[in-house]
């Protein structure tokens, strides 16, 4: 990838997620070791007996596994942590915000137990590497963080039983919830994937609680890619603003369409006058700096009343605040929240510092 596609990947991959084929998503470096690593961490529960068959709806239909996986392969960029969090470990991965092997971020690895690292498998354009999610031999395939097409929904159907995307939301749209549930559903662990779900829903609500202060504060989240590139209701870190008690623009999805996230024009730049406006940048040193060398965004309130927050895609912090998963969650939690009070304490002059690590 390059610098600003990086920035975009880490936002959802940007360009790259409108469709995994045809365009830059999940760039990344090469693969991670061992094609045949361990699919069951030593934690791990048993499925729940009789949980088969079960049958999946979504986007392109619905998908029958008759038995418990011991093969998954994730083609959904942050599949992988849902399918860790429930004791199992995918025999391959896809890449996205890059740097980790096997593509799991430091607040998953835990989950790894004594198992192998993932095969990486990554996307250059053209879409899911199907030869070499073959050569893993997969008996599940999860594309639920995804974007994947009709046609290679039935192309790699071919290999195993494929979980798609639902089609109640947009592509990269799926809400972590559901996507912990529904994979929980797949690996026979519906009820198990409730648990994990309700415990971090529990630490958002004791948040909210200690921050009433968040409630009824308008909230965008925004990166510099191409212009100003802001992200819409169905976007996870929407939502995790919005879980906090924020509430987003009441015209956001009008300006950004049926997306995850679109460019606005300088005359919308009134978007990204919020009570706080949450920014991912490529660099922590100059990121900042340059936004407020823009002309259309320098004058206005959130940067004169020092309410933005700014987030460095290259950090793990960066990474997880992207992810939004039920594992990165309260790893991200722990960092965001700190600056968010700071941002919206009514003091211009409170520092939104970074966090330690």
């Amino acid at each position: 990838m390059f610098l600003s596609l990086r920035g975009a990947r880490l936002a959802v991959a940007l360009t790259s997620v409108l469709l995994l084929g045809g365009t830059v998503a999940a760039c990344g470096s090469g693969s991670a070791t061992g094609t045949d690593a361990a699919t069951t961490a030593p934690s791990a529960a048993a499925p729940t007996k009789s949980a088969f068959p079960v049958t999946i709806p979504h986007k392109f239909g619905e998908t029958t596994i008759k038995s418990e996986p011991k093969r998954i392969v994730t083609v959904g960029l942050t599949d992988q942590d849902a399918v860790l969090a429930l004791g199992k470990v995918p025999v391959g991965t896809t890449d996205w915000v890059g740097g980790y092997k096997g593509a799991i971020g430091p607040w998953a690895t835990p989950k790894l137990g004594g198992a192998a690292v993932p095969t990486m498998l990554t996307d250059t354009g053209t879409g899911p590497q199907v030869e070499k999610i073959a050569a893993l031999a997969p008996d599940l395939i999860l594309s639920l963080y995804g974007g994947i097409t009709k046609e290679q929904y039935e192309t790699l159907s071919k290999l195993a039983p494929v979980v798609a995307q639902p089609k109640e939301y947009n592509d990269y749209g799926i809400p972590w919830q559901q996507q912990t549930e529904v994979i929980g559903k797949a690996l026979g662990k519906e009820d198990e994937a409730k648990k994990l779900v309700s415990g971090v829903e529990a630490r958002f609500a004791d948040l909210k609680k200690q921050h009433p202060e968040f409630g009824g504060v308008s909230a965008v989240v925004a990166t510099p890619y191409e212009g100003f590139f802001v992200f819409g209701s169905q976007d996870p870190r929407s939502r995790t603003l919005a879980a906090l008690g924020f509430s987003l623009p009441a015209d956001l999805d009008k300006v950004i369409g049926d997306t995850y996230g679109a460019n606005i024009s300088k005359e919308r730049s009134d978007l990204l006058d919020q009570g706080v406006t949450v920014w991912t940048v490529p660099d922590l040193d100059k990121g900042p700096a340059a936004l407020h060398a823009e002309k259309v965004y320098k004058d206005l309130k959130v940067v004169k009343e020092g309410r933005e927050v700014f987030i460095g895609e290259s950090t793990d912090y960066g990474k997880a605040y992207s992810f939004v998963t039920v594992l990165s969650l309260p790893y991200t939690l722990d960092r965001l929240v700190p600056q968010l009070t700071a941002a919206v304490d009514g003091n211009p002059g409170t520092e939104v510092t970074q966090p330690a690590s």
